[in-house]
């Protein structure tokens, strides 16, 4: 079997191709080349999936695909990354969500367009595989193709790919979804790619403090800042500059802690409110993304992981008459914010996902 696999230069990535070499599958690197140089982002010298490290990640993945003996291909595809995710990223920003480029960017670029690209290109393979700590199984008892946790908690991340599809998860292979981190390590230092294992693992998009370049002056917008009566608090630079949930660089002194509660793009406002405050008992997840292909039934339970890293809360699922879906706390959460994915399971099962609308208190 044909096996092209994303080589991101990373250890990950390296193990995954060489543990599918060493059963018997040829094996094709492709990687991405999404930096076009037309964000002036800093070279701070660390690998990451976007900025102007990308040039060391795709000779390192270069040099582990030589080291294996295999064919790599680099495809160009910055045009496609601006359009399908940084213009998106952007557009969110500025209506008061706080996006999530990574779950975009898994479904529509990694297992997507450059895979369509490299078959334009002629290149053929059955299967793409990429180093995600996640796995997916088929249930031949209704024939579909079930996405679950990684086995290593730490490093599970099966939340950034709800958004995938049956007919993308049936051509994918996860070999690392099985193991733990400091197996792929170990493995990596016997096969002979110590250099690989002792890289700096990169970073997923760019940072938040880097975030800046990404606009232009008319983003800087100041506003008024309020607290939930109203009272005006002081004034801000720009809603893009600001998240639900975030507390520090806001720029006032009240005496109280104060958090970021809301952001009304149409009055360009930024709300604050107490800890408790900003607590919320659901919010509304809107163009939800089935595994199966099939939703669940009206009030199923399932835990919803409203972030990456958040730890998950019961939940009720009950399906609206636009479309959306009402996810019901089990208990209240903290920073509900807009625009992040919200990923449901059922134990390591992911259900799908969807993104997070406005919250139950602001409806």
């Amino acid at each position: 079997m044909i096996v092209a696999v994303g080589m991101s230069g990373g250890v990950d990535s390296t193990v995954t191709a060489w543990l599918l070499q060493r059963q018997g599958h040829e094996v094709i690197g492709l990687t991405m080349q999404i930096w076009d140089g037309s964000v002036a982002l800093p070279d701070e010298g660390r690998s990451g999936c976007y900025g102007p490290g990308e040039a060391q990640d795709i000779a390192a993945a270069h040099a582990a695909a030589g080291k294996l003996g295999i064919r790599h291909v680099t495809v160009p595809l910055a045009e496609a990354y601006n359009r399908c995710v940084l213009d998106p990223f952007r557009a969110d920003y500025r209506a008061g969500r706080t996006p999530n480029p990574c779950v975009v960017c898994n479904q529509r670029m990694k297992f997507g367009l450059l895979l369509d690209e490299a078959r334009r290109q002629g290149i053929a393979f059955d299967c793409f595989a990429t180093g995600h700590y996640a796995r997916v199984e088929c249930d031949p008892a209704i024939g579909r193709y079930r996405l679950l946790r990684g086995v290593d908690a730490t490093k599970d991340q099966s939340y950034f790919l709800s958004r995938l599809t049956q007919e993308q998860l049936r051509q994918v292979l996860f070999p690392l979804g099985g193991m733990r981190k400091e197996e792929v390590v170990r493995l990596a230092r016997e096969a002979g790619f110590g250099e690989v294992a002792d890289r700096e693992e990169s970073q997923d998009f760019i940072e938040s403090a880097s975030y800046a370049p990404l606009f232009d002056a008319s983003d800087n917008c100041p506003g008024p800042i309020i607290d939930t009566t109203g009272r005006e608090l002081g004034q801000h630079r720009g809603i893009v500059h600001y998240t639900v949930g975030q507390r520090q660089g806001i720029g006032l002194a009240t005496g109280a802690r104060l958090y970021v509660k809301e952001l009304r793009p149409e009055t360009n406002t930024v709300v604050m409110g107490t800890r408790e405050e900003v607590f919320q008992n659901g919010c509304r997840a809107e163009d939800v993304n089935w595994i199966s292909g099939a939703p669940p039934a009206a009030g199923a339970f399932c835990r919803a992981l409203l972030r990456y890293h958040h730890p998950g809360v019961e939940a009720r699922l009950t399906p609206l008459l636009d479309g959306a879906w009402q996810v019901s706390f089990a208990e209240p959460q903290f920073a509900v914010a807009p625009g992040q994915a919200a990923v449901f399971y059922t134990g390591d099962e992911v259900l799908g996902g969807g993104w997070i609308g406005r919250s139950q208190a602001e409806s």
